[in-house]
């Protein structure tokens, strides 16, 4: 077949799509009911039966938590927008600068730009082979499962599809551990007091995930405990976000904040290094109610360390698992 004959131009570009959660387009109670509504119906996030719980959804929890996640988002949105889509995208723009051979896009798995829309611009730009890159350094079936449930039901609807990688996991991959010691390291040094311990805060997931056989739990304590090797700082584990009446994995992080100052431990600092860039969770929910509650508790220094985001360590760290991930395709 000649080149003529072809729908869409020969090419050996590679792309790299960085995808992460997602975030409403403002901080809006109409705008987070949009946004939490696609979020909430995904049967990888609530494994409920969707008649049901799109009842439940619709009717109880749209209606009051919408406006309620509106007024927390009000408190970090930035000139640029939502941290989380300004930092991914400066992300990508950094990448893009330090491998300029390869295509390098971004996108949100919720919202917008919508995971398809940025396959598509690739595919466009004559990239014929894809790296989907899923900013989730532990793997969840509710987070990099579903980025790649979506990709592939965009592929589904084309004819000529791309060859397609997927990043794995990298929850202890000695790039990761090093750009989180450095750059936790850095942070530490520079507060004005010094911490008693260090708390490492994971998203939390309900037990039941754990039991029928999702990994990320495992990962997350395995995170820790590579950085207990290399970090000089007592470290400590928790879960954050608990959402519903299920159990979800222990120790919870607000209750480890509540008592921690009857543990002696009166200056804290936390990091969450299962977030690739801040957001919601980071800078409202622990830095805003973390720190709260645990001066509310008794203690008397708290400080929030910034995810790595697009700082020197972290697009290293990227270019790394990158180049590894599309050895090969070039």
């Amino acid at each position: 077949m000649q080149q003529a004959d072809n729908p869409l131009p020969v090419s050996d570009k590679v792309g790299v799509l960085l995808v992460n959660l997602g975030t409403p387009t403002a901080p809006t109670a109409k705008a987070l009911r949009r946004y939490l509504g696609q979020f909430l119906s995904d049967r990888r996030v609530i494994e409920l039966p969707p008649a049901l719980w799109q009842i439940i959804l619709q009717g109880i929890i749209l209606p009051f938590r919408s406006p309620r996640s509106a007024r927390a988002y009000k408190k970090i949105w930035t000139k640029d927008g939502s941290p989380l889509a300004a930092i991914t995208a400066q992300q990508s723009k950094a990448l893009q600068q330090h491998m300029p051979n390869i295509v390098i896009d971004y996108a949100m798995r919720y919202g917008e730009p919508s995971i398809p829309s940025r396959i598509e611009k690739l595919i466009a730009s004559g990239c014929r082979r894809i790296l989907l890159a899923p900013l989730y350094p532990q793997y969840s079936a509710a987070s990099t499962a579903t980025v790649q449930d979506e990709a592939y039901r965009y592929l589904q609807k084309i004819r000529w599809q791309p060859a397609l990688r997927s990043l794995e996991s990298y929850y202890t991959h000695p790039a990761y551990i090093q750009a989180l010691k450095i750059n936790l390291e850095k942070q530490l040094a520079n507060l004005n007091f010094k911490p008693d311990c260090l708390l490492l805060s994971y998203h939390g997931m309900p037990v039941k995930t754990r039991e029928e056989g999702d990994p990320y739990y495992y990962q997350c304590m395995a995170t820790s405990q590579a950085l207990s090797s290399v970090l000089n700082i007592k470290i400590i584990t928790s879960f954050q976000s608990r959402f519903g009446s299920q159990k979800w994995f222990t120790p919870a992080t607000d209750v480890t904040l509540q008592n921690l100052p009857q543990q002696n431990v009166q200056n804290l600092a936390v990091a969450m290094p299962g977030f690739a860039a801040d957001c919601l969770e980071t800078l409202e929910e622990i830095a805003l109610q973390g720190r709260q509650t645990f001066l509310d508790a008794g203690g008397k220094n708290f400080a929030t360390l910034s995810c790595l985001n697009d700082s020197e360590e972290g697009i290293s760290m990227l270019k790394t698992l990158v180049e590894q991930a599309i050895s090969g395709w070039l």
